[in-house]
C-alpha cells in the first residue's frame, strides 16, 4: 500500500509529476511531428523532383536519418547545437557556455528523424493518387496550384493518415531518448522517481503503462481521422474496397 501511495497526489506522491511529464512527452512529440511534416514535405518534393541533384539529396536525407541510430542524432543535435550556440555567443562577446534548450534540441532531433519517415509516407500517398484525376485536371486547363490545392494535397493527406499514425507512435517512443538531455519528460521523470524511492519496478511499470495509454489513445484519434477522411470520399473508398 505504501508503494502505491508513491503514485498518488499526496505530499510524498509522484502522481502530479508523472502527469506533467506525460504532458511534456505529448508536447515534445507533437512539436516533433510538426517539424517533421514541414521538413518531410520538402524532402518528398525533392524525391519527386525531375532534377537528379534534388532526388539524390532527398534520398540521402532519408537514408541517413533512417539508418543512423536515433540516440546518436539526439546527441549530435543537443551537444553539437550547444557548441554552435556557444561559438556564436563568443563571437558576440559572451565567454560562457550556452546550452541548447533541452525541449528545442529534443523536438528538433526527433522531428528530423520523423521527417525521414514522413517523407516516405507522403511519397507513397502521392503515388496512390489516381493518375486519371491528374490527367483530367490537365485536360480542363487546371493550373498547377489548383491541382495541388484541390486534388493532390487532400488525397495525399487522406492516404497518408495511417502511415502518419505509425510515425506518431514511433516519435512517441523516440521521445523517451530525449531523457539523456535532462528534459523532464515521462522517461526521465520515471527514472528520477525510481532512483529517489528505490522503487524501480513500480515506477518503470507505471511509466510503461502511461506510454501504453498514450499509444492507445493515439490509435483511436488517428482511426477517427481516417474514418472521417474516407467518409468525405465515399466513391473512392468503395472503389478500393
Amino acid at each position: 500500500m505504501a508503494s502505491l501511495d508513491l503514485l498518488g497526489f499526496g505530499a510524498n506522491g509522484w502522481g502530479a509529476l508523472l502527469v506533467i511529464a506525460t504532458l511534456m512527452t505529448l508536447a515534445v512529440t507533437a512539436t516533433a511531428l510538426a517539424i517533421g511534416a514541414v521538413v518531410g514535405t520538402a524532402v518528398t518534393a525533392a524525391k519527386l523532383s525531375g532534377h537528379l541533384p534534388l532526388r539524390l539529396l532527398g534520398n540521402a536525407y532519408t537514408t541517413v536519418f533512417r539508418g543512423v541510430p536515433e540516440l546518436l542524432i539526439i546527441y549530435l543535435i543537443y551537444f553539437g547545437g550547444s557548441t554552435a550556440v556557444s561559438a556564436l555567443g563568443r563571437m558576440m562577446g559572451y565567454d560562457g557556455f550556452l546550452g541548447l534548450p533541452s525541449f528545442l534540441a529534443g523536438a528538433l532531433a526527433v522531428g528530423l528523424i520523423s521527417a525521414s519517415y514522413q517523407a516516405e509516407v507522403f511519397r507513397g500517398a502521392y503515388y496512390a493518387i489516381s493518375k486519371g484525376e491528374i490527367e483530367a485536371a490537365h485536360a480542363i486547363g487546371m493550373s498547377g496550384f489548383l491541382r495541388l490545392r484541390h486534388i493532390i494535397i487532400p488525397q495525399v493527406i487522406r492516404f497518408a493518415i495511417p502511415g502518419l499514425g505509425n510515425v506518431w507512435q514511433l516519435s512517441l517512443k523516440d521521445s523517451a531518448l530525449i531523457s539523456v538531455t535532462g528534459l523532464a519528460e515521462l522517461m526521465r521523470t520515471s527514472q528520477v522517481a525510481a532512483g529517489s524511492t528505490r522503487q524501480y519496478f513500480l515506477f518503470f511499470i507505471a511509466g510503461g503503462c502511461l506510454y501504453l495509454l498514450l499509444t492507445s489513445l493515439s490509435d483511436q484519434v488517428f482511426n477517427w481521422f481516417e474514418r472521417r477522411s474516407n467518409r468525405s470520399m465515399p466513391t473512392a473508398t468503395m472503389g478500393k474496397a
